[in-house]
């Protein structure tokens, strides 16, 4: 039974798990800043990473009418909101993507 080889025990490491990251705002800037910030974060830790994927751009509109009361020349105001979205995968064990992931409540509170 030469052709058998004693493989080692399996350890017990986290299973990988594909972990999709989606962040929206209505900032460029930021959305870009904390992007970079995440795959710097990923690629300090040596993990595997694609993105950011840019999504398309979803436009909100609203027209309506200046005057409150119906009367006078028919002018109205038309504003939007711009919504930009990326997804970012990360491949690893989900511990290591909760300390990447950590700073997030820090920007969710300076957004």
């Amino acid at each position: 039974m030469s052709h058998f080889k004693d493989s080692k025990a399996p350890q017990d490491e986290a299973p990988i798990h594909r972990i999709r990251i989606t962040l929206t705002s209505r900032n460029v800037k930021s959305l870009e800043k904390v992007c970079a910030d995440l795959i710097k974060g990923a690629k300090e830790k040596s993990l595997k990473v694609k993105g950011p994927v840019r999504m398309p751009t979803k436009v909100l509109r609203i027209t309506t009418r200046k005057t409150p009361c119906g009367e006078g020349s028919k002018t109205w105001d038309r504003f939007q909101m711009r919504i930009h979205k990326r997804l970012i995968d990360l491949h690893s064990p989900s511990e290591i993507v909760k300390q990447i992931v950590s700073f997030c409540s820090l920007y969710t509170a300076c957004i």
